[in-house]
């Protein structure tokens, strides 16, 4: 783990930009159907409806994009800070850390004599990089990247409002709503999937959680919209 070379992207750099991209589809799914099934239930007017979706598409994507840079953003700096503390006990008692280190090799059933040869080269190389990682389990040289989540989270947000803005834009009038649920149903089980995936959850579980969500929220704004 400590001694391995730096790649284009780092692993959790890219789970990162995927966690971001799911929840975003998700998201955009659910609160553009929500705003077109409030609508479509106070109005027939087409126009009125895709505009409305579209908007709300678009501050949608932009909001989960602004969320997902400043979330991101928060974790970065609390990474520095831990490396600056590491600094500073570096700095303040370097043979603990030599002993840290050590210690961590032991554990893993390294022999006690090997185990301490290896942390007085690593500490002799790269005292900073081997002690954060040793300690917080980060790579010095990977930060994770907020730029890349809000990216990720702008574009995904986007492309999963898309699904339920088309289906209800683009079906014949006398199958709109129904179209708009089959497009919601499909894409929030896709989401699903991909999210039990990625955090190595059970599919099934999430998928059918993610439906239930998006055919409750759908039904909550529907009849909001009939309210007024």
């Amino acid at each position: 783990m400590i001694m391995k070379k730096k790649t284009k992207m780092s692993m959790d750099n890219k789970l990162n930009m995927l966690r971001a991209g799911v929840l975003g589809a998700n998201d955009g799914i659910l609160t553009v159907v929500g705003v077109l099934f409030s609508v479509v239930a106070a109005t027939t007017n087409p126009f009125i409806i895709f505009i409305a979706g579209l908007s709300d598409l678009l501050s949608c994507a932009f909001s989960m994009s602004a969320g997902e840079y400043a979330s991101v953003s928060s974790q970065r700096d609390t990474e520095k800070a831990a490396v600056g503390e590491e600094k500073l006990r570096l700095k303040a008692d370097p043979e603990a850390e030599y002993e840290l280190v050590a210690n961590f090799y032991m554990e893993k059933g390294v022999t006690k004599e090997t185990a301490h040869q290896i942390a007085r080269s690593l500490m002799d190389s790269a005292p900073l990089k081997t002690a954060v990682d040793v300690r917080y389990d980060m790579d010095l040289d990977e930060y994770l990247t907020p730029w890349g989540a809000a990216i990720s989270s702008l574009f995904s947000a986007a492309l999963g409002g898309v699904f339920p803005l088309v289906a209800m834009t683009l079906a014949p009038s006398d199958f709109k709503m129904q179209a708009t649920i089959i497009a919601t149903v499909i894409s929030v089980a896709l989401t699903g999937f991909l999210s039990s995936e990625l955090g190595n959850g059970l599919p099934k579980k999430a998928v059918i959680r993610n439906v239930i969500v998006g055919i409750i929220t759908m039904f909550i704004h529907y009849y909001i919209g009939k309210l007024f």
